[in-house]
């Protein structure tokens, strides 16, 4: 049982101790006789008398920092000092996949997108995270894992090799190898669409285990929402495949200008919150914070999730203190005595 009020109680109790022991100090015994040594003031001035009476002196003001300071500890470990975490491993079951974008229009924008989602792993504790990116077809970065360290190595590698200028008059080389490789498998060859969102988002509502209900899911949805060609799904027939399943998806719309572009925004945004999710402009700085808490909140509905106070004992907080304290003290004395 914590009991803070002890800390003062035990320190009230030493300094009264303390007093007392120097109050008594202070009257001679019954029977004790006080002798006075006639002309013994000179021992004043003597240079040993000076010496033995810093040593004195000093001695009673370590020894009485010394004191004080395992008198601290005592009183503190009296207490039972503890550290207190609220938890909720339940707000842990979260289920997010990125859902990125990756056609033509939006190779430019994806690089700061992606340092978005990079935030994004940072608040995160025990969730699983996947990637998928697409474009005519789509492509699993990495599947749902809470391996931060590998989420992390994977997002700062796609931010890399999408860092690229298209409209360059001279390609890097290495960094047009890079690009080709992180994109294989999200465009068809034999296949003039591009950036068919519904179908994109239809495949990360599917990156979710199915049999695994305790855990809420998110989409994460990055696109500009300009649609080359005929799709298998539209974008409202992938957000009602992705309620059906219940996912929340959020939007980040992010777009070059282009004429059809406020358009497409509208509708993204139509549909996202439609189904109860957030919409962002990637460039907003308040996106990430959106997001994450909006994920929190509603799962703490979704699941009754109820913070757990976890109490861990910290008594190596003050046993140094104790100990330290008490090795000062026992010096001075032996100090002073000698």
């Amino acid at each position: 049982m914590v009991t803070p009020w002890l800390v003062p109680l035990v320190l009230v109790v030493i300094a009264l101790a303390a007093l007392a022991g120097w109050f008594w100090r202070g009257r001679p015994s019954s029977g004790a006789a006080v002798t006075w040594v006639a002309n013994s003031a000179y021992l004043r001035g003597l240079s040993g008398y000076r010496r033995r009476l810093r040593v004195l002196r000093g001695g009673l003001v370590l020894g009485a920092a010394a004191l004080a300071l395992t008198s601290l500890a005592v009183a503190s470990l009296t207490a039972r000092p503890v550290d207190r975490d609220v938890r909720s491993e339940i707000l842990a079951t979260r289920d997010i996949v990125l859902c990125l974008d990756v056609s033509g229009s939006m190779i430019e924008l994806d690089t700061e997108i992606v340092q978005k989602f990079s935030e994004m792993v940072d608040s995160f504790e025990g969730e699983r995270i996947a990637l998928s990116v697409w474009n005519n077809t789509s492509r699993t970065v990495f599947p749902l894992t809470d391996d931060y360290a590998l989420v992390k190595a994977e997002l700062d590698a796609a931010a890399t090799a999408l860092d690229f200028d298209l409209d360059a008059w001279v390609y890097d080389q290495e960094a047009l190898e890079n690009l080709e490789e992180f994109l294989t498998g999200t465009v068809s060859l034999d296949n003039e669409s591009s950036s068919l969102v519904g179908d994109g988002l239809a495949t990360c509502a599917l990156a979710f285990d199915a049999e695994d209900t305790q855990r809420s899911r998110s989409i994460i949805l990055a696109t500009d929402n300009l649609v080359l060609g005929t799709p298998i799904y539209t974008l409202p027939e992938a957000a009602e495949l992705s309620a059906e399943r219940d996912i929340a998806v959020h939007g980040l719309y992010a777009s070059m200008s282009d004429a059809d572009s406020e358009e497409a925004r509208a509708e993204l945004e139509q549909v996202v919150t439609g189904g109860g999710g957030l919409f962002f402009e990637a460039d907003d700085p308040g996106a990430v914070d959106g997001i994450i808490e909006d994920i929190e909140a509603q799962q703490a509905v979704d699941l009754d999730a109820e913070p757990e106070v976890v109490i861990t004992d910290r008594p190596d907080r003050w046993y140094g203190w104790l100990v330290g304290g008490l090795t000062v003290l026992l010096l001075v004395l032996w100090r002073v005595r000698s």
